[in-house]
């Protein structure tokens, strides 16, 4: 999970920062230089300088001068100000002197010195005129002239500035010296300044918090007109309306709704009714329930569909729903709908994993928030819904969910793939958790995923049903920022004052979170009543309880110590949590210590922890799941894998389901090195093959010491000294049975690969750099982007073009390692979008955007790769020039078993991108010749028939060579000795 903190926007957060000195309330600098020292013509000593402007046309015009026996001004000297029309003038002290010398220029190097003499002026009005000096006011009897005005409205809500400077420059003129004039707080994340522009009708600006933080519109400067301007998250609004003028009051009630039904089924109740409709938009609505033994009860939802569930037995239930706007205005209550419940349904079977080798199964992976949304009613936005943006387009952030997984597991396997890998499920709490790395209750399932019908046990055994595995997502190394339910939740200070009344809740103390069930007295499901507390709680670490910290929150609210979980605060007690911040990413403390404030980090090493992880990870273990992806695997000792989390996995998994099935549980680590180095940076210890290894000698008993041991010792050894491997590769033309002996229980996301993916050619190169320093490289996990990265730690989701994404997908499903897929790549989905900004920016501008709408229609799969039917939005997917291309790729890879779990050599072989593979096991022989986009010679190579599994071209081998022209880009060849022929139709790439 990416863990950059670049993009998460968090308000108590400002306390960290004012408390550090690396934030403050800084005043915008006084404007200086030679303006600042001009005076009134009230003294007698002054002289008012006419300047006729018409002939020059100059956008601004400066008076450059100096008093008879005194110095000039600092070039270009002061500005001057429109008097009427075609004049412009400045009135100024001269002392003692009875005269000046003074030229005149328009700011930008073009000057007016009298052809070289200067002008000699004297005191009172004077006026020069095309050259000409006289004695008079020409403005006298007219209206005076107004320059030109522009008032600039700045938005620092994004940013958490709590000072705003302009610097800027009149088209024509000069700039402000830096950092520029201070601007004014107009409202709550606004800052205005109204600037002169004099004859200029438009400027030039930047904008800076007076501490050298700069938004210079990515260095083109930001250009606006006279008028009214607003500067939002870098758009330019020209002609704008006052952002901080108050709105109409909204009087309007919502219509009430309409159409309610109500459908029981076991102990759950689904009410559903029409939208109600309102002048400005209806924000939520509220159900009224009656019946059963609790009485009335009244609930808070965002969406039309309310799922009611763990209700008591064969009993009726009565709903009415009122719809409620923005400014609270409630609509009258709709028609009430009765439902009764009946029996309480049986507790789901648990499922038994698939077990077969994870080598034979391609890997599609989900956000499952954002894939597919089954059910509604679960639907939740946050608090930062509104500020991400996402309220505005109706989408929240938990959306997806497990029965619409299971609804189109159908379109999963019609492309091909037979695993399907899915983010963490266990209970959330954030601001913005969806995406499931915020674990705060790990011995839960997200009721936001689960709907009746659709648990997620439910959704493993529909998976098992058609044939597919279920790899889930798991984090051992933090919590979210409020600890682990169960094992520590840390309390924090939360005065509810005028100003923080809005972000901390009322206490229930007869209320739970779960994410997804409304607290009553908030009405909000993300409650943090039992979280906050304004008196200081018995045993309480956390120093300086409550006190100020001396800065502001973004609007101006007072900040104080203990609002915001840090390790460095004595809020965590050390023996569960890590009590410091990543300094070094290469050295020991990135095992030790936080990634970012959502991430509270666990002490691994302690007993305590490892029991409470391993009980969790059990429960998921015995539902059926077929594997485990370790995120941030890198950040807990190797050692502490090895002893106690790996060992366990296994353990549970053999008791279950016997030691076939634990043979092929499947478990891959994150071990993030965003280099493209063998070895990261030279640190064996964070480097990805590294955790593939067991421990090649004894470490002391205890956890933290043996870390520390395990880590020097490590270091001391060096790249050169680290365990080598030819489990990848073929002797000759020969498969060898593996030597599993040393392999740890844990293999590996392809990071080299992954990052060198802006050229297939390049995550060739790199990934068979790597193969000989992992324990077994055929098991790695290989994909081109993720919900993180993109290929050279780009940001952006992959952008290469189809033709490179069919040339890498031909690389993936044909090279060692198990190809992976993340969501909508099969339509390049997305391309090009920021991955993840946090709740600064809405989802759906992402690489986290929802999926759903591209999949909506029906579809059925005949098999892997193979569509039955399908109709709707999702047909048109399926039609897509990739989706073609994986279906054929996965059906070829299928029915090649080479491709699968082969091993591989480049020995006798030219070609750019070509290998030879195979796989022998009892009655299977299975040899191929591949290249990808180049043409190849093998030599060397057995005796027999080869037919290419891509044309069904047939060749005859009768000297031990094959040559192979070059198919082209996003095209490959598959020779398979004594093969299948042509597998599947031909596509855009693959004929």
């Amino acid at each position: 999970m990416r863990r950059t903190p670049l993009c998460r926007s968090r308000r108590p957060l400002l306390a960290a920062l004012v408390a550090t000195g690396l934030l403050g309330a800084l005043a915008g600098p006084p404007e200086t230089g030679p303006d600042a020292m001009e005076t009134t013509a009230a003294d007698a000593n002054t002289a008012t300088v006419f300047y006729y402007t018409k002939t020059k046309n100059w956008s601004s015009t400066y008076l450059h001068y100096a008093p008879d026996g005194g110095a000039w001004t600092t070039v270009p000297g002061t500005r001057m100000e429109a008097a009427c029309t075609d004049w412009v003038k400045k009135t100024v002290d001269l002392g003692s002197a009875a005269g000046l010398a003074a030229t005149f220029n328009n700011g930008g190097g073009t000057w007016d010195n009298n052809g070289g003499a200067d002008y000699a002026l004297g005191t009172g009005n004077i006026t020069v005129k095309d050259g000409v000096i006289a004695h008079s006011d020409p403005c006298a009897g007219t209206e005076p002239a107004e320059g030109n005005k522009a008032t600039v409205y700045y938005s620092t809500a994004t940013t958490g500035w709590t000072t705003a400077n302009i610097h800027y420059a009149p088209t024509g003129g000069t700039w402000t010296a830096s950092p520029g004039v201070g601007m004014e707080a107009a409202c709550t994340g606004w800052w205005k300044k109204t600037l002169d522009l004099g004859t200029a009708t438009s400027l030039k600006a930047a904008f800076n918090n007076g501490n050298g933080v700069w938004d210079n519109n990515n260095s083109a400067d930001y250009a606006l007109t006279s008028g009214t301007s607003t500067v939002k998250d870098r758009t330019v609004t020209a002609n704008a309306k006052d952002p901080c003028a108050a709105a109409e009051p909204d009087t309007e009630a919502p219509t009430a709704p309409t159409k309610v039904t109500a459908n029981a089924t076991n102990t759950s109740v689904v009410l559903s009714w029409d939208a109600a409709t309102d002048n400005t938009g209806v924000t939520k609505y509220q159900v009224t329930r009656t019946g059963g033994t609790k009485g009335t009860v009244v609930t808070d939802i965002g969406s039309t569909v309310f799922s009611d569930t763990g209700l008591e037995e064969r009993t009726p239930y009565t709903y009415t729903v009122k719809a409620v706007d923005a400014a609270g205005n409630t609509s009258p209550a709709s028609a009430a709908a009765t439902a009764t419940t009946g029996d309480k349904a049986p507790d789901p079977a648990s499922g038994t994993p698939l077990g077969t080798d994870p080598r034979k199964d391609p890997i599609y992976f989900v956000l499952t928030a954002r894939f597919n949304d089954g059910d509604s009613s679960n639907n939740r936005g946050g608090s930062q819904h509104t500020k991400s943006g996402n309220a505005a387009n109706n989408d929240p952030m938990f959306r997806g969910d497990f029965k619409g997984l299971v609804d189109k597991l159908d379109y999963v396997k019609a492309l091909g793939f037979s695993a399907l890998w899915v983010t963490p499920v266990v209970l959330n709490r954030s601001d913005y958790d969806y995406h499931g790395y915020h674990g705060y209750d790990f011995y839960q399932v997200d009721p936001r995923l689960e709907s009746a019908g659709a648990s997620y046990q439910d959704l493993i055994n529909a998976a098992h049903a058609k044939g597919m595995k279920i790899y889930q997502d798991v984090v051992y190394n933090h919590s979210s920022r409020w600890g682990a339910k169960g094992l520590f939740t840390p309390t924090v200070y939360g005065v509810r004052d005028s100003q923080w009344s809005w972000y901390y809740d009322e206490r229930n103390e007869g209320f739970e979170y779960d994410g997804l069930t409304v607290e009553p007295k908030s009405g909000k499901a993300f409650y943090n009543g039992d979280l906050w507390s304004t008196a200081e709680p018995s045993g309480n670490t956390c120093l300086n309880w409550g006190k100020p910290t001396g800065g502001k929150s973004a609007e101006g609210y007072t900040l104080y110590n203990c609002q915001w979980p840090s390790p460095t605060s004595g809020m965590f007690p050390k023996t569960l949590y890590h009590q410091c911040w990543i300094g070094n990413w290469e050295g020991e403390d990135a095992r030790s210590c936080w990634l970012h404030e959502d991430l509270a980090d666990f002490n691994t090493e302690n007993t305590t922890v490892q029991n409470y992880l391993i009980g969790a990870y059990d429960k998921y273990i015995d539902m059926g799941v077929d594997g485990f992806r370790v995120d941030t695997a890198v950040h807990i000792p190797r050692v502490t894998w090895n002893r106690r989390f790996l060992p366990a996995i296994q353990e549970r998994v053999t008791q279950k389901f016997g030691a076939e099935a634990a043979k092929n549980f499947f478990v891959f680590g994150e071990v993030a090195a965003f280099v493209n180095d063998k070895w990261n940076r030279g640190s064996v210890n964070h480097s990805a093959q590294f955790y593939t290894w067991k421990e090649r000698k004894e470490y002391s008993a205890d956890d933290e010491a043996a870390a520390l041991e395990q880590f020097t010792y490590e270091n001391d050894q060096g790249t050169g000294n680290q365990p080598t491997s030819t489990n990848a590769f073929l002797n000759g033309n020969s498969y060898h049975t593996p030597d599993h002996s040393r392999f740890s229980g844990m293999n590996i996301i392809d990071m080299r690969m992954h990052m060198n993916f802006g050229d297939a050619q390049n995550a060739y190169g790199n990934g068979k750099d790597s193969d000989d320093s992992v324990n077994d490289a055929t098991y790695n996990v290989v994909y081109v982007d993720s919900h993180d990265y993109g290929p050279n730690k780009s940001s952006e989701r992959y952008t290469g073009g189809t033709d490179a994404w069919a040339e890498n997908m031909a690389l993936m499903w044909t090279f060692r390692g198990i190809p992976t897929l993340y969501y909508g790549s099969e339509i390049e989905f997305q391309k090009g979008k920021k991955i993840d900004c946090g709740p600064s920016c809405p989802l759906a501008t992402t690489g986290r955007a929802y999926y759903g709408d591209h999949l909506a229609g029906s579809v059925t799969a005949s098999g892997f790769g193979t569509v039955g039917s399908a109709s709707g939005e999702v047909a048109n997917t399926l039609a897509q020039p990739l989706v073609k291309h994986v279906q054929r790729l996965n059906q070829i890879r299928r029915a090649v078993p080479a491709l699968q779990t082969g091993q591989y050599s480049t020995e006798g072989i030219s070609g750019s991108m070509a290998f030879k593979r195979r796989y022998t096991s009892g009655s299977t022989d299975s040899f191929a010749l591949v290249t990808v986009t180049g043409a190849a010679t093998y030599t060397g190579i057995p005796n027999g028939t080869y037919k290419d599994a891509v044309t069904g071209d047939v060749r005859t081998v009768s000297n031990g060579t094959l040559s192979v022209g070059a198919p082209g880009k996003g095209n490959l060849r598959v020779y398979v000795l004594n093969g299948p022929g042509k597998i599947g139709a031909d596509g855009p790439y693959l004929k």
